[in-house]
């Protein structure tokens, strides 16, 4: 149980002392008490009842580096709020990119080592092998070189803005930082409202002269029908290659999953067990089953298991010789599989030389920075739902909407970033998360792992026991928790007003309209096998049923700068129990003014503050928050980079207040 007393001299610099059974932290923190006469200096204390609860606590393991400020805002019946408003860097920011970068170099030496494997081909196929793994093996040496570089940092916990472009660095994202509010006030319980800040998912160092990975896909896809016929090569979609390579996945866990439980059954018949054997026989038909037949002639997996569940009553010595028989049968099968799927991966490789392998770097590069967004948000998530039942319920059933929020314009570079993003946040949905129990409760046993290839990764959460024990069994079990990642888009700035009126802006209409397609499937799986009673309750009323509906139609609505779609989209987001993010190039300066106007919007609809109290509330925060302290962090300088120009084509709920603007090296 903490108490936290605040020290206040009006209008100025307040003392507070937060002080918990778990530790004592001093802090000086801006407090602002926004009062009519800011001129009369008045001595009180206040003593605020903040009763220790885990939801409040992010594990030390992955979140850093923490910038606190403290508020104090009238509401509608003028008592008073408290704000708390905190910022903190993500140790997952380089621990995800680098774990990533391990698993690319794994697979893509796995590929080369299938490629060799292959045996004699005739000389025009061997050459086009030589090729492929020559630029394989370019892509390993620099992916080793980066890993390498990036083991050489310590201590660092984000990429500021400045080094967006630094090839060392190009897998980390951008100012990737978590935000979040606590309020206390009399009429309410106490709440919390999380955002996570970070730049758009872009490959800034490969630049964006030729478009971003979405165009860039999409022309590639066309040419390489081209090439298929100079090469001599079959044309393969995007969905055959995704299938092959699934296959060479599966192919690589059977082979050793069939081997061990063959060994299993032998085990249980010289044990005399005969559930034991019942048991190693179920599995082995079942993972039998599941093994390619890469020839119509070939039925050795189907009938193996037949045999050997007629004979599971004999002897030892009559198994031992099916037993044997079925490996030799599973590595043979395997070994034709496997030859076939590279070949046809060997084909699709050849036709996209050299175009296909810089395209898959750009696409390793988005997916990293966007892959460490999303652990941390989940991260974050998860502890603020511990001792929600029902969110915990969602999380196992259904899985977590992920909403970002991008505030790029389409126009010029801008239009580049939101195509590689589009691609990178659509890649999440190969994501799913699995908790786990941590070996230890030290902090280097609590840090979230990857593993998986490209096709699909899994993000394991190790919890300390005792938070682990509280998990619903299916999650304790581990059942993985998927995510449906959405990304809705709004320009804001001068640029965007360029792409209005002379330019293009159906990148962004497309974006927002499948979207919230997806968005709107979510909400029906969700309803169909939730009760919609276990999502968190707010003050304002409407169904969420009605906020869809609003915004499908602003979706279609031809209007200007509709920033009403970002409002409406976070609004779903929280009540659906979903992880917020916000992005623009840098999550610097148009990130900064979202924020605070999220954040602002909330106080006014969740918790009465005064209407007359809302824009000092907005500025106050612009001006002292954290968000201008990312800004000092960034680019060691306390102003938004933001000309009056380009204020004045911003909508003005997101211009900052005078002085806190200017020239800036962003």
């Amino acid at each position: 149980r903490g108490v936290f007393i605040v020290l206040s001299m009006g209008a100025g610099v307040w003392l507070p002392l937060f002080n918990s059974s778990k530790n004592v932290l001093l802090e000086l923190c801006v407090f602002h008490c926004l009062v009519q006469d800011c001129q009369r200096f008045t001595w009180s204390t206040s003593v605020v009842d903040l009763t220790f609860h885990p939801s409040l606590c992010l594990p030390l393991s992955v979140f850093k580096n923490p910038v606190c400020k403290v508020y104090r805002f009238q509401t509608v019946d003028s008592k008073w709020m408290l704000v708390r408003e905190q910022m903190e860097e993500c140790t997952l920011s380089f621990s995800i990119p680098k774990q990533l970068l391990s698993l690319y170099i794994q697979e893509d030496m796995s590929r080369v080592q299938d490629l060799r494997q292959l045996g004699e081909l005739s000389p025009h196929w061997d050459n086009l092998r030589k090729e492929v793994m020559t630029r394989y093996g370019g892509i390993i040496t620099s992916y080793q070189e980066i890993l390498a570089e990036l083991e050489k940092i310590t201590g660092r916990s984000f990429k500021p803005s400045c080094c967006k472009a630094q090839k060392s660095l190009e897998f980390i994202p951008i100012n990737l930082h978590t935000q979040r509010m606590m309020v206390t006030c009399p009429r309410k319980t106490d709440a919390l409202y999380d955002i996570v800040t970070v730049g758009a998912p872009a490959a800034h160092f490969q630049g964006f002269k030729c478009g971003g990975l979405q165009r860039l896909l999409s022309r590639y896809e066309v040419e390489k029908k081209s090439f298929s016929t100079a090469y001599q090569c079959i044309y393969y979609s995007p969905e055959h290659t995704a299938k092959a390579q699934e296959v060479l996945s599966t192919m690589s866990l059977l082979q050793p999953l069939i081997t061990s439980l063959a060994d299993q059954l032998l085990q249980a018949a010289q044990e005399h067990s005969s559930p034991g054997i019942k048991d190693a026989l179920k599995h082995l038909s079942d993972k039998a089953r599941q093994t390619p037949n890469p020839s119509p002639t070939f039925h050795p997996i189907s009938t193996v298991p037949v045999t050997v569940h007629k004979t599971h009553h004999q002897t030892v010595t009559q198994l031992c010789p099916l037993v044997t028989r079925l490996k030799e049968c599973v590595m043979e099968v395997v070994e034709k599989a496997k030859k076939a799927m590279t070949f046809v991966l060997l084909q699709e490789a050849a036709c996209s030389i050299p175009q296909g392998f810089l395209l898959q770097q750009r696409r390793d590069v988005v997916f990293s920075q966007a892959l460490a967004a999303l652990a941390c948000g989940f991260v974050m998530r998860l502890y603020a739902g511990m001792q929600d039942e029902g969110f915990l319920r969602q999380l196992h059933l259904v899985g977590l909407v992920v909403q970002f929020e991008s505030l790029l314009s389409t126009y010029s570079e801008e239009i580049g970033m939101l195509e590689d993003m589009e691609v990178g946040i659509s890649d999440l949905q190969r994501v799913v998360f699995k908790i786990t129990e941590a070996k230890t409760d030290d902090l280097s046993d609590l840090q979230p792992l990857v593993c998986g290839r490209r096709d699909h990764f899994t993000i394991e959460v190790p919890l300390p026991r005792l938070v682990f024990q509280t998990l619903p069994e299916e999650m304790k079990e581990g059942k993985p928790v998927r995510v449906f990642p959405v990304l809705f888009n709004v320009g804001i700035n001068e640029q965007q007003t360029i792409a209005e009126r002379f330019g293009d802006i159906s990148l962004q209409e497309r974006i927002n309209q499948k979207n919230f397609e997806i968005l709107e499937a979510y909400y029906k799986s969700l309803s169909e096998k939730v009760s919609l009673e276990c999502l968190p309750c707010f003050q304002t009323q409407t169904d969420i049923k009605e906020l869809l509906e609003t915004l499908g139609q602003n979706v279609v609505t031809k209007k200007r700068k509709n920033v009403e779609i970002l409002w409406i989209a976070g609004t779903i987001c929280r009540r659906l129990n979903g992880i917020r993010f916000t992005s623009c190039k840098s999550a610097k300066d148009r990130t900064s003014m979202s924020v605070t106007l999220e954040q602002c919007a909330l106080l006014r609809d969740e918790h009465q503050l005064s209407k007359d109290f809302f824009i000092r509330a907005l500025d106050c925060m612009r001006r002292e928050g954290c968000r201008i302290e990312n800004v000092q962090k960034n680019i060691k300088c306390r102003k938004y980079a933001f000309n009056m120009l380009q204020l004045m084509a911003f909508p003005k709920c997101y211009r900052p207040p005078e002085g806190t603007y200017g020239k800036a090296d962003s």
